[in-house]
């Protein structure tokens, strides 16, 4: 059994949970049709770590707005918001 990353980097942000979901299934059948030692069962599971790093990443990005960035979004005029040059 054949897998690449492919066919998971379509799936979206909202379907990511699924796509490491079927990308696990995926590897684990690989890994049992052409042995835990095989050049596909090693392929597989990076498959399914860098589905879990993309994961990652995108929560990591969602926090990384403090309170004053978010509010500097909303009133960039503000006092607090200005940025000088010096």
């Amino acid at each position: 059994m054949t897998t690449t990353l492919n066919s998971f980097e379509t799936a979206g942000a909202t379907n990511l949970e699924e796509a490491i979901i079927k990308a696990i299934t995926e590897a684990r059948t690989t890994c049992e049709l052409d042995g835990s030692d095989s050049a596909g069962c090693a392929v597989a599971w990076d498959i399914v770590e860098e589905l879990q790093a993309e994961k990652a990443d995108q929560q990591q990005a969602k926090s990384k707005k403090t309170s004053l960035d978010n509010y500097c979004d909303r009133h960039p005029e503000s006092v607090e918001c200005l940025i000088y040059d010096l």
